[in-house]
């Protein structure tokens, strides 16, 4: 890799580990998972980056793999992560700053398609048909699992925020 290459990668990678890593966090739920899915996909990207580099959406190529790379993981170990709903003190550490625990707790409770659905189409800011085309749907799939999430997430978190509102 030349020197351009390199500091290109560089910025790249500053610009974007945080907000890779909350998007997978997002969609994952456990923080030392998304921590080794996220510095697995960079790695992968440094080996690639003359592709990836010229990928219309980096950010976005970063996060697939990571989820894809968790998908072989598990198929090598027959065994899936149980989400159980605990809030772990250590996802509020720096890195992830900024993402709400309660935020958080509520994500780990959707179905994996809708986190996935939220980790690129907020987190990562990508429109409907990027974020199809990155998880291999429909748009339609997109905004259908958008709008299920979203209203989830409003029911659960105006319930936290109001504690007179019934859910």
């Amino acid at each position: 890799m030349r020197g351009v290459e390199q500091s290109e990668f560089k910025e790249f990678y500053q610009a974007s580990q945080d907000v890779c890593l909350r998007a997978v966090l997002a969609s994952v739920g456990d923080r030392q998972l998304a921590e080794d899915l996220v510095a697995e996909a960079f790695t992968r990207a440094w080996m690639s980056w003359q592709k990836v580099s010229r990928h219309p959406a980096p950010r976005a190529w970063i996060v697939r793999t990571a989820l894809n790379t968790r998908v072989s993981w598990w198929r090598r170990r027959r065994r899936e992560v149980v989400l159980d709903g605990r809030y772990d003190a250590a996802d509020t550490r720096a890195g992830v700053s900024g993402l709400d625990p309660a935020l958080l707790a509520v994500l780990r409770q959707l179905p994996e398609r809708q986190r996935q659905v939220i980790a690129f189409r907020v987190f990562l800011d990508l429109d409907t048909a990027a974020t199809a085309e990155a998880l291999g749907i429909a748009p339609g799939t997109v905004k259908a699992h958008l709008s299920r999430a979203v209203a989830t997430l409003r029911g659960h978190l105006v319930a936290v925020d109001n504690p007179e509102v019934e859910s």
